[in-house]
């Protein structure tokens, strides 16, 4: 905004008092996330249970604000059971892959492999983070992880990385392709929202975020902890 403040014009000053009535419908909202994140992380309930919770205090929340009628209701419902089928349908070709791959041993001869190439550690996670970031730009990233995991995980495990650092990683990895072309489809949702604008000018706005995602891989690469001290916290 500073280079082209036509971007970013300066918006209506606001009194002390509109900024706090702009925030009452925030604080639901907080109470919803502060009952999952406590429930979670003092092992109140798992994460599936936090899902049905977070759901529940969700519908609760729009019948006493009156925001949800039953339609709205039922098209929830039919959107929540449609996705849940197509995830459904790729966990289960996920898992008829995977135990291919365990009967053939192929992720395991890899991993014996790639050990055994003449790199470092920090080149072969590169790499696979590479293939993370292309795959995530030209597949859906539900489906490019539960493809991908059973052959690099033996990989990371003989590089001696922490399963749990290598799954948060490469979540955040793949998240970038969901805003890079050709698929990009997040920045096609915004695409639609915001009908006034041309989708090359929001695919030129995303490419500004780029840069920080990149530092944010090297980050993680090189200090695991920052990716790994809220986790062991718990």
């Amino acid at each position: 905004c500073t280079i082209y403040p036509e971007w970013g014009p300066v918006g209506e000053k606001t009194t002390f008092k509109e900024k706090i009535k702009s925030l009452t419908g925030a604080v639901e909202m907080l109470i919803l996330f502060l009952v999952v994140m406590i429930g979670l992380y003092f092992g109140l309930f798992t994460p599936t249970e936090a899902g049905a919770i977070g759901s529940f205090f969700a519908v609760a929340i729009g019948v006493v604000q009156k925001n949800l009628s039953w339609n709205d209701f039922y098209n929830s419902i039919f959107d929540t059971l449609k996705i849940s089928c197509m995830v459904i349908v790729i966990i289960t070709g996920a898992m008829i892959f995977g135990r291919f791959l365990a009967i053939t041993r192929i992720p395991f001869d890899i991993a014996t492999w790639v050990v055994a190439l003449p790199f470092s550690k920090l080149t072969i996670m590169a790499i696979i983070f590479l293939i993370y970031i292309i795959g995530g730009a030209v597949m859906d990233a539900l489906a490019l992880l539960l493809i991908t995991i059973p052959i690099f995980f033996p990989v990371i495990v003989k590089l001696g990385y922490d399963p749990l650092w290598f799954g948060i990683t490469i979540t955040i990895v793949t998240t970038l392709g969901a805003v890079t072309p050709p698929v990009g489809a997040t920045t096609y949702v915004v695409g639609g929202m915001a009908k006034d604008v041309p989708l090359e000018q929001v695919f030129k706005g995303v490419a500004y975020f780029l840069p920080a995602y990149i530092i944010c891989i090297i980050l993680m690469m090189l200090f695991p902890n920052v990716v790994l001290f809220l986790p062991n916290l718990l």
